[in-house]
């Protein structure tokens, strides 16, 4: 993996709900970290065959590791306008340089992203 193919700019971000003072409860989007990564969206390779069986995953992003953030799967991707909740997460061949993450689309429930 080299930085010509990470083009695409992602912020990593957490969501947490906020109490205004009439009690009503907001949530917030706070980012951790904002990067560049390579994007792959799911379409007919080999690698996304194998992973048809058990994922539902339909992105999957690929970033060098931040320093002092874990990624985790509470976290979530924020990409053109999009928000996609991570499924699994992966050291690339556990060297400790490179994140790669399969995450599912957030969609709103009118349909709408």
């Amino acid at each position: 993996m080299s930085f010509g193919k990470m083009r695409t700019p992602v912020d990593i971000v957490i969501m947490r709900k906020e109490k205004d003072e009439e009690g009503f409860s907001t949530t917030v989007y706070d980012c951790l970290a904002s990067v560049r990564a390579y994007r792959e969206g799911r379409h007919g390779s080999q690698r996304w065959a194998n992973l048809a069986a058990f994922s539902e995953a339909t992105d999957l992003f690929r970033f060098r590791c931040i320093p002092d953030l874990n990624i985790t799967t509470d976290l979530i991707i924020a990409c053109d306008g999009d928000k996609y909740d991570i499924t699994s997460v992966e050291d690339v061949k556990g060297r400790g340089m490179y994140i790669e993450v399969l995450a599912k689309k957030v969609v709103s429930t009118s349909g709408k992203s």
